[in-house]
């Protein structure tokens, strides 16, 4: 397989409506327009450990997005812009207003806008395939849907490196978060990251601090099975892995504690994808993120979350799946409004999915 294809193949297992599959529109005074994305509908089985089961459905995660492709030069010039139904994530009536997902500008090696930060391009691509569409990647530094797409995001790349300076989390930063990967691919399917990031945090005092850490990904093929690895530790994660001093979907200050001292926090993850044939496949994956030090208030140190799914391709582009999943913490604390609330338990969700 072409490492061309590997990367397709990676964004498509990590829920990118990746516009290789976009429709093209045509050319227009040398631009290329195509517009791509998919139709998603979902329901959701909720069984917490504590408080009532219930059911919620909808199909806000489908997306729709348009690629303006020009060579002028010998430079290559793309802007993309993608937008989902999610809006302000109310429940108030059944219409919903879109909102950007992604939009950016690429200049051969240059991407500047808003789109995934460096924490997703050095883990994401190396996770194994999961449906749920709020809490994957838990165990890697990229599991916190909060911060995915920051406002602004710098990402050059050189060969195998990548260098990203990110609009930061804490808005009083005198300087971006900041995060460099190298990312080596084998001709066996085989490829591995290796990730260094750093930023300034807010720590409740007058003083700021700078915290530091390492991740490493990698994603391993055996003819029909996939396996992903990602593993981190370090100071200033927690606000982009999703877990910190303060529980889950951390605020800017989920990585210092009461008095101001950086916490560290370390999470790790493994899954395995089965292809049983070409219209079924199947994926275990566990992950977790600790924290050395939490708050008073927290009964849990740990999150740590399974997911079990069985997707089915009945036409090419069009899926059906099931996904199993059980968590120990809650990963999205209730909100005004009381929507995408994700409490300790179970929940069960089977979808449909049209790519195009």
């Amino acid at each position: 397989m072409t490492t061309q294809k590997q990367l397709f193949l990676a964004f498509m297992l990590t829920g990118l409506s990746f516009n290789s599959l976009a429709l093209d529109l045509g050319e227009f005074e040398g631009m290329k327009f195509s517009v791509g994305g998919y139709v998603k509908a979902e329901g959701q089985f909720n069984m917490p450990d504590d408080g009532d089961r219930g059911f919620e459905g909808g199909a806000r995660q489908t997306r729709l997005n348009l690629t303006v492709a020009k060579t002028i030069q010998s430079h290559k010039l793309k802007g993309f812009v993608e937008t989902d139904f999610w809006d302000d994530n109310t429940e108030s009536d059944s219409t919903y207003a879109p909102r950007i997902r992604h939009a950016y500008l690429q200049v051969d090696n240059l991407t500047i806008g808003q789109t995934w930060n460096g924490h997703f391009f050095a883990t994401a691509l190396f996770d194994v395939e999961m449906i749920d569409f709020w809490n994957p990647g838990y165990g890697s530094i990229s599991a916190n849907g909060a911060v995915v797409r920051p406002d602004l995001v710098v990402h050059y790349t050189h060969g195998g490196a990548r260098f990203s300076l990110q609009d930061p989390i804490y808005t009083d930063a005198d300087v971006p978060d900041m995060i460099a990967s190298y990312t080596h691919r084998m001709p066996s399917g085989h490829a591995m990251n290796l990730a260094v990031f750093g930023r300034e945090i807010e720590t409740g005092t007058d003083d700021s601090k700078f915290g530091v850490g390492i991740s490493a990904a990698a994603k391993l093929k055996f003819d029909n099975i996939t396996v992903g690895m990602t593993a981190y530790t370090g100071k200033g994660g927690g606000v982009y892995a999703g877990w910190g001093y303060t529980g889950a979907r951390g605020s800017s200050t989920a990585d210092a504690n009461d008095n101001g001292d950086l916490i560290t926090t370390t999470g790790f993850s493994i899954g395995a994808t089965y292809k049983f044939s070409e219209q079924w496949r199947s994926t275990l994956r566990y992950g977790q993120v600790e924290a050395d030090e939490v708050a008073d208030t927290m009964t849990e140190d740990t999150i740590r979350m399974a997911h079990w799914n069985l997707i089915y391709t009945y036409l090419p582009n069009l899926e059906f799946g099931l996904e199993v999943r059980d968590q120990n913490a809650a990963s999205r604390p209730p909100t005004s409004a009381g929507t995408s609330v994700r409490p300790a338990g179970q929940q069960v969700e089977l979808m449909a999915k049209y790519q195009f």
